[in-house]
């Protein structure tokens, strides 16, 4: 089969988008095409792959993703921001709620960041504490800057759901290696923790700064998980290292968002939505590849508008 897609990133973190309102695949069919998508080593590549869904009775369209290896994730909030723009175009709105895979989101055109750079604000939330819901067995239901004894880390951890599953721990500097470790553990999905979890380390930079670096959930370590940056903002106003409602920069290895997270558990990030190429390939689901890509446009403005933040970041 032949798909289009739109090439685009938030905050650094990278998919293919696929307008699939009308499509007829079933969960099987696009697992095998985000396989073959997001094989870095393949014509497209990416850390998932996005769908631009119908909505339902309360949400104007919807969202799946799926990461890398096939897996479909809850939600992803740099990706949502990328399929808001793409909702926001085929419907001509500015504002919408978003079915996600067990959750609902807001979604709304924002300000921009910085010029050339379309920006869209999403809240998401309640984030929950309750980790035996993941499930993470053996342990509390709720972990709030504690050991998880099965990691092999003695650091103190926040498990937090945005709604899939984080552990997050605040450290002085990042340990990239001891990251992996960690991450790797979780992805082997042991008995404990059957269904992995998403594992970050932050540093807070001053009353209005983080620095989030994520191993991601079917992903590996990635330079950006906006879902990791939401719930690390949470984390850090529920521990006391930031005060809850307060504007905070969030960065990571692909660039920023701005973002504020609310007592109540809500998050809203601000963050960019930014098209890089579109362009069609064709796409074997059962074998996982893809081939004969033909590369239709290049939004030149648009990279070089994030280029620009990077470099000032």
């Amino acid at each position: 089969m032949r798909l289009r897609f739109v090439k685009c990133h938030g905050s650094g973190n990278d998919f293919p988008l696929i307008d699939a309102r009308d499509a007829a695949l079933d969960g099987t069919d696009w697992a095998g095409v985000a396989r073959a998508l997001a094989d870095r080593a393949g014509p497209v590549g990416g850390d998932g792959m996005l769908l631009l869904t119908r909505g339902d009775d309360r949400a104007a369209f919807g969202m799946r993703m799926f990461n890398s290896d096939g897996s479909e994730a809850e939600t992803c909030l740099n990706g949502l921001r990328c399929v808001a723009r793409a909702g926001f175009a085929v419907l001509g709105v500015e504002r919408a709620t978003v079915r996600l895979k067990t959750s609902y989101a807001e979604v709304a055109r924002a300000e921009d960041l910085a010029p050339g750079v379309y920006t869209v604000a999403e809240t998401a939330g309640p984030a929950s504490l309750d980790a035996a819901a993941w499930p993470l067995r053996d342990a509390p239901a709720r972990i709030v800057e504690a050991p998880v004894p099965p990691l092999p880390s003695e650091r103190a951890f926040t498990a937090v759901a945005m709604p899939n599953p984080h552990l997050v721990a605040f450290v002085d500097s990042v340990d990239e290696t001891e990251l992996v470790a960690v991450g790797q553990a979780c992805e082997a999905a042991p008995a404990w923790l059957p269904n992995r979890a998403n594992v970050s380390f932050v540093e807070v930079r001053g009353e209005d700064r983080l620095f989030v670096r994520t191993f991601e959930r079917g992903v590996g370590l990635t330079d950006s998980c906006g879902s990791a940056m939401a719930a690390s903002t949470y984390a850090a106003g529920l521990t006391g290292r930031v005060a809850f409602d307060r504007a905070l920069t969030v960065y990571n290895r692909g660039g920023l968002v701005r973002a504020r997270a609310g007592a109540d558990a809500m998050v809203t990030l601000h963050g960019n939505a930014t098209w890089e190429w579109e362009g069609s390939v064709t796409v074997d689901p059962a074998r996982g590849v893809a081939g004969e890509l033909v590369v239709e446009r290049h939004a030149a403005d648009e990279i070089a508008a994030w280029a620009r933040v990077v470099a000032g970041a």
